[in-house]
């Protein structure tokens, strides 16, 4: 461009990733881009979730139960008379939980769980596992397929830090799922117990010879000491645990010695009682014994008695003793004191009575323990063969009952008591399936949608050249943006906002007009024209805005209208279009009789006038140069505001005639390619174009500049 110092980048050139030239990659420029294309993400998401719930939803559900087993480290050896001690099997802790979860995976317990369950019998269970009807003709096939699909299911999952294993099963069918896992489970103890019982075989055959032998020798033993008891008539009772004699309580003698020898023991005890009583009444006269004062009857006439006593003393203080009332006291006295010694008297024959009873009963049983004595003598003469006997027969008993105890134990040595495993938790049949997740679905479905949808954003906005943003037009090339402009509000004119002082498009000119003053080296340009790549970007709004800015800073401005095939300022301002440009260009009027007064001071409009059939024809050539320079000879600043540049040779004419040009590019409408077509067709015309404006650019609430504007206005 002649006589300008900024030119394109390059009219194919592309614009970095960051929105400049070779720039660097820019997360604002790509979020943006996905704002802008928000729907295109928004609808991948939704395909994403769409196909996330399909898939849940056609998905088999597939249900899995675990069982919990704990593997402890040592395992059980029988050694010896019943003592148990863990066997070292010298090989590590890993190594021995590895070997238990090979064990759990491998094929020797599928082929238990199978023939536990019976699965290889029909093809059931093969068909439900797949989903499709499986038919294994060969007997042999048959197994094969029902052991994979066992152990292919299967799973094997060791609690880190613990001796717990988890065994779960996964099936269409929660019930065939829980019974699975708790077969692979117990199966797993069976066949742990079956090793175990194996390994003693070997010492069940020998308890098994040696119980034959002992059984024998007991029962010999036995039949000796019963014909030896017949013969010596020896009658053998249950021990008496408090003796300490071996032969005591051993036969009818000597239970009967024992017995007659406590009887003789309890007698002495009562006739020395007794005795002692008995002396002690003798000696003190009878009144002084414990048993005549503890006598009901004595008792009552000591009461008696005392009553007449205290009657007699106290009548005696008025009467006589020979008193008839006194003297019949004194007798009915001395009969109490009569019946007093009789029944003393009577207590003491008692006591003497139950002494010699005492006395009788002791000799008595003297003598029958004396006769006891000399049988138990004679029968201990006579067991010392029986104890021998019992003795072997006691030895052999308790050899026969130590040897039958160790067989059950080694009988059993595998059995659960013993085993080194033990279920903790049975499986129960879930209520949920573990797969399909839904949730997880929706997540990976909507997580591939949204990354889907990124791509698509990311490619079209690649392929898409048109202008949204100040950056799209700064990666084009390296003309500089003078401004971006904001759309109008909803249901507001242009000529109502360029009124309004206030309004964030009245100051979004403001600063256009500054920013033009400064890219400028002279200030704002003399003759400027206005165009755009394409109709309906704005330029005529712009056009009368900059005309109405510098009006009112006292300059003498000409706004002409210059887009002869469709003006359009006449009608935004009310104007006369009778006479204008085009009578100029004929050469059927002047200057000053087609420029029209404006509603601002300082501001004259030369409309389109009558629309010529050959616009092209009246711009070429110097007769529009020629009004230009009329123009600018009478008023300070000249504007044209021109058409749009398309395919047509007004517009180039125009800006070559004037002394700059100003683009006007609509964001979200216009493309780039367009503005590179249009800046090189102003080029070869010899334009000067000082930068170009983005109009109708709605940015992010306080980006580029105009969220105050607008919180303002509504303020």
């Amino acid at each position: 461009m002649a006589g300008s110092p900024l030119t394109p980048l390059g009219w194919g050139a592309d614009r970095g990733s960051d929105g400049g030239p070779g720039g660097e990659f820019d997360l604002a420029s790509w979020g943006r881009a996905l704002v802008r294309h928000r729907w295109i993400l928004a609808g991948a998401v939704a395909v994403g979730l769409a196909l996330g719930a399909a898939a849940s939803l056609l998905m088999t559900p597939i249900y899995t139960a675990e069982a919990t087993l704990q593997v402890d480290r040592e395992g059980d050896k029988v050694i010896g008379a019943g003592e148990v001690t863990p066997l070292d099997l010298g090989i590590s802790d890993d190594e021995f939980f590895q070997t238990q979860y090979g064990l759990l995976r491998g094929r020797s317990l599928a082929e238990r769980v199978s023939r536990t369950l019976g699965l290889a019998q029909d093809d059931r269970f093969a068909t439900r596992m797949t989903g499709r009807q499986v038919q294994a003709n060969s007997p042999v096939a048959r197994p094969r397929v029902v052991i994979h699909l066992l152990r292919t299911h299967l799973d094997v999952v060791p609690a880190r830090g613990s001796r717990l294993v988890g065994i779960s099963f996964s099936s269409p069918d929660p019930g065939l799922s829980a019974r699975v896992a708790n077969t692979f489970a117990d199966d797993f103890i069976a066949a742990d117990l079956d090793r175990r019982f194996q390994s003693s075989a070997h010492a069940r055959d020998f308890l098994k010879r040696s119980l034959a032998d002992v059984k024998a020798r007991l029962e010999a033993s036995e039949g000796d000491l019963v014909d030896y008891a017949a013969s010596q008539q020896i009658i053998p009772l249950a021990g008496n645990p408090r003796s300490d004699n071996p032969d005591a309580g051993q036969s009818l003698a000597g239970a009967d010695l024992e017995a007659f020898n406590t009887a003789l023991a309890a007698a002495k005890v009562d006739r020395i009682r007794d005795e002692q009583r008995w002396r002690q009444a003798r000696d003190s006269g009878g009144l002084a014994v414990a048993d005549v004062l503890q006598n009901p009857t004595v008792q009552q006439l000591s009461q008696e008695r005392a009553k007449l006593a205290a009657e007699y003393q106290d009548k005696l203080s008025v009467f006589k003793p020979d008193y008839p009332d006194m003297v019949e006291l004194a007798a009915r006295r001395t009969e109490i004191d009569r019946q007093l010694k009789l029944q003393t008297a009577s207590v003491l024959q008692s006591l003497h009575a139950q002494y010699s009873a005492a006395l009788a009963s002791e000799h008595a049983l003297a003598g029958q323990v004396d006769k006891l004595k000399g049988a138990v003598l004679d029968l201990r003469a006579r067991s010392i063969r029986y104890t021998i006997l019992k003795r072997e027969v006691d030895t052999n008993r308790a050899l026969y009952d130590g040897l039958l105890q160790r067989y059950k134990e080694v009988a059993v040595a595998g059995g659960a008591a013993s085993s080194n495993v033990a279920v903790v938790d049975r499986a129960q049949a879930p209520r949920r399936p573990s797969w399909p997740k839904p949730l997880l679905n929706l997540i990976i479905g909507g997580l591939a949608g949204a990354v889907a949808g990124a791509g698509l954003a990311f490619g079209r906005e690649g392929l898409d050249q048109t202008v949204r943003a100040p950056a799209d037009l700064e990666g084009v090339l390296a003309l500089p943006l003078l401004g971006a402009l904001p759309p109008l509000q909803k249901g507001m004119a242009a000529g109502d906002a360029l009124a309004d002082p206030r309004s964030p498009l009245t100051e979004a000119y403001q600063s256009l007009c500054s920013t033009l003053r400064l890219a400028s080296p002279g200030g704002f340009p003399p003759s400027l024209s206005i165009t755009s790549a394409q109709p309906g970007g704005g330029k005529s709004t712009t056009a009368l805005a900059m005309a109405r800015n510098q009006a009112r800073l006292g300059l003498r401005v000409l706004l002409i209208d210059a887009d002869l095939r469709a003006p359009s300022l006449h009608t935004m301002v009310g104007a006369d279009n009778r006479v204008g440009l085009s009578t100029l260009l004929t050469g059927a009027a002047r200057l000053e009789d087609a420029a029209q007064a404006g509603e601002v001071a300082n501001l004259f409009l030369l409309p389109c006038g009558p629309i010529s059939p050959s616009p092209a024809e009246l711009l070429a050539g110097n007769r529009f140069a020629t009004v230009i320079a009329q123009a600018m000879a009478a008023f300070d600043i000249v504007i044209c505001d021109g058409p749009p540049i398309m395919a047509l040779a007004d517009a180039p004419a125009i800006g070559a005639a004037t002394g700059a040009t100003v683009l006007i590019v609509e964001a979200g409408r216009t493309g780039r390619s367009q503005v590179r077509d249009a800046l090189r067709r102003m080029e070869m015309a010899g334009c000067r174009i000082v930068g170009m404006v983005l109009t109708r650019f709605d940015p992010p609430r306080g980006a580029y500049g105009y969220g105050y504007g607008r919180d303002r206005e509504s303020a």
